[in-house]
């Protein structure tokens, strides 16, 4: 899909970086704050939130070190600076184009930025929308040692990855013949190859987020320490998971099944649905996203 034009661009300066907000959809409406997963873009989410952008004044912003961002301090790039940055998000967008009740939707790594941003900073946002945070749980669990594997084998495949190419459409390819990847809606592997490199000074392309970046937060998730019960927030959040009862679930399902479970969360599980479900399934994840908003009154 060609990526609409965002009515606003703003620059919010943060500790080691710039982080670039772009404002899109019905300036009326509610709003929605959103960001991604560990080594992607926002941009390459659109079949997923291009769908609110009739009713709602849609805020979308990169990681650092991703996406539109330049690259920032490499020892900055970590779970603290990214809570700290979605808050600056937040307040830069309330000051920009004025306070009103917004709600987060925010996918993997951005998800549990949000998590930490709501217990350490504060909670700013009306609702929050968590999509497969990938939690490691507490030692002896039993899905520690699955969430583990799972992200010990991501920090070796990030450091390992091809990071540069001849054309987006190579990295497309190279989306679509993964496990994950054949299951991503068409147009998807595309969208994200597009969203995730920058044409390279010598020719071709590259990646945005430097390969060393994205194992390095992989490699912080492992002691990250995150599991709260949704008592420890005191608004609603709901948790959109992956499918822990399709044939081989990721691990990441079966950590948000019992997370939900053991913290008493609003929960749902996408039936089919991997880790990365909003490229898979965005209509699906868009209306597990709006039934709640309207439980919350803000739509």
């Amino acid at each position: 899909m060609t990526l609409p034009a965002p009515a606003a661009v703003v620059d919010v300066p943060g500790e080691g970086g710039v982080i670039r907000i772009r404002r899109h959809g019905n300036p009326r409406g509610p709003r929605l704050i959103l960001s991604h997963g560990n080594g992607f873009a926002i941009d390459g989410y659109a079949a997923f939130w291009s769908r609110f952008l009739a009713g709602f004044d849609v805020i979308l912003f990169d990681a650092r070190n991703h996406g539109w961002n330049e690259l920032s301090d490499p020892a900055a790039h970590d779970y603290a600076h990214m809570a700290a940055d979605l808050e600056r998000v937040r307040a830069a967008a309330a000051a920009e184009f004025g306070a009103k009740a917004t709600a987060g939707l925010f996918h993997s790594m951005s998800a549990q930025a949000a998590m930490l941003a709501a217990l350490d900073i504060g909670w700013r946002f009306e609702a929050l929308v968590l999509f497969d945070p990938p939690n490691n749980p507490p030692p002896g669990h039993s899905v520690r040692a699955p969430m583990e594997r799972y992200l010990r084998m991501l920090v070796g495949w990030a450091s390992g990855r091809r990071d540069t190419f001849a054309d987006i459409a190579q990295l497309a390819a190279v989306y679509a013949a993964t496990r994950a990847g054949r299951n991503w809606a068409e147009g998807a592997p595309l969208a994200v190859a597009r969203a995730v490199l920058r044409q390279a000074s010598e020719g071709g392309w590259q990646l945005r987020c430097p390969r060393a970046l994205e194992a390095a937060m992989y490699a912080q998730g492992i002691a990250l320490d995150l599991w709260p019960p949704a008592g420890a927030f005191p608004g609603p959040i709901r948790l959109i998971g992956a499918d822990p009862e399709r044939e081989r679930p990721d691990p990441t399902a079966l950590s948000n099944r019992a997370l939900a479970g053991e913290g008493l969360y609003d929960y749902v599980a996408l039936p089919g649905s991997g880790h990365l479900l909003q490229l898979e399934q965005p209509a699906a994840c868009a209306e597990a996203v709006i039934d709640f908003l309207e439980r919350c009154d803000l739509y």
